[in-house]
């Protein structure tokens, strides 16, 4: 069996989760498999490891799963983007548009250094739209968005589209 089928079979479908029609996609089940969640690392790094990729950042909460291990293994820095007021230090944010409402995700001032080549990684790639303030903030704070890593990508919602005015490589291990 090969990877994305292990991945696929492995994530659990949650019916009307967070709200009635919904199919969510619940990756815990992957963190219970150690061979499998260190299956997911490895392709990851076989897939950027060409690409001159600086640091990493991961999105709140879930794209710190696999990001870090991620920038551990490219041994590059990892660095956090979280939701507005969570991080301790001086910040950069970026509110953007929800389905219902707005949200605000902050990076330290000091987290990318001018020039460096940023990748985004995240568990998820639905509509985009957090995927897209973390480039934002890439580029607030003087870095490049190097591409966009994830690990489920909802291909009906058409996320990909709105990030390839960022940069058009975009990698999901599997898609729905």
């Amino acid at each position: 069996m090969n990877l994305q089928e292990r991945i696929t079979q492995t994530i659990r479908n949650v019916p009307d989760f967070p709200k009635a029609g919904i199919m969510f996609k619940d990756i815990t089940p992957l963190l219970k498999d150690v061979k499998l969640s260190a299956d997911i690392t490895n392709a990851f790094a076989e897939y950027w490891v060409s690409y001159n990729i600086d640091a990493i950042v991961g999105i709140e909460s879930r794209g710190f799963i696999w990001g870090n291990s991620l920038a551990q293994k490219m041994g590059v820095p990892f660095v956090p983007i979280r939701k507005k007021g969570k991080l301790p230090a001086e910040t950069y944010s970026f509110e953007y548009d929800l389905e219902y409402g707005s949200a605000e995700v902050e990076i330290h001032k000091d987290g990318i250094a001018a020039g460096q080549r940023v990748l985004v990684h995240d568990d998820l790639l639905a509509t985009g739209g957090t995927a897209i303030a973390a480039a934002e903030l890439i580029k607030i704070s003087g870095g490049e968005v190097a591409g966009f890593s994830f690990l489920v990508e909802l291909e009906f919602l058409n996320g990909a589209e709105k990030l390839k005015r960022y940069n058009s490589e975009i990698n999901s291990l599997v898609s729905y």
